[in-house]
C-alpha cells in the first residue's frame, strides 16, 4: 500500500475554502419547511393549490403514488393543518376528498418565496 503525500492536502483545503458558499441570512436552506419540502407532500399541496379539491383517487393517479404512500403523506399534511380531509360515501363507496386550507396556502406561499430567494442567491453568486 502506497503512502499518500501530505503535499496535496493543503491544496485541496485551499480549494474548498475558495468554493465554499457563504451563508445568506435571507434564505438559509436549513429553515425550509420540512413538512412541505418532501417531494410527495409538495406535489400534493401544489396540486391542491390549483384545484378546489381532489379526491384520493385523483391525487393517486395524478402523482402516480401508491395508496399507502399517498395516505401517509396526506396524513402528515393534515396533521400540520395544511390540508383538510372530508370523508363521505358516493353510491355506497367511500370517497375521501382533500382541499388546501388557508394555512396550507400561506405556508406554500412562504415555501415558494423561500425557494425563490435561494435560487436568486445561487444565481447572483
Amino acid at each position: 500500500m502506497a503512502a499518500r503525500s501530505n503535499a496535496a492536502r493543503p491544496q485541496r483545503e485551499e480549494k474548498s475554502k475558495r468554493t465554499a458558499v457563504p451563508s445568506r441570512p435571507e434564505a438559509p436552506a436549513a429553515s425550509l419547511d420540512r413538512v412541505i419540502h418532501e417531494r410527495t407532500r409538495l406535489a400534493i399541496v401544489s396540486a391542491l393549490a390549483v384545484n378546489d379539491s381532489l379526491t384520493f383517487s385523483e391525487l393517486k393517479q395524478l402523482l402516480s403514488a401508491s395508496d399507502g404512500n399517498l395516505s401517509v403523506h396526506a396524513r402528515k399534511l393534515e396533521d400540520a393543518g395544511y390540508i383538510a380531509c372530508t370523508k363521505s360515501f358516493a353510491n355506497r363507496l367511500p370517497k375521501t376528498e382533500y382541499r388546501l386550507t388557508a394555512s396550507g396556502r400561506r405556508e406554500l406561499e412562504k415555501y415558494l418565496d423561500h425557494m425563490e430567494a435561494l435560487i436568486r442567491a445561487t444565481r447572483d453568486r
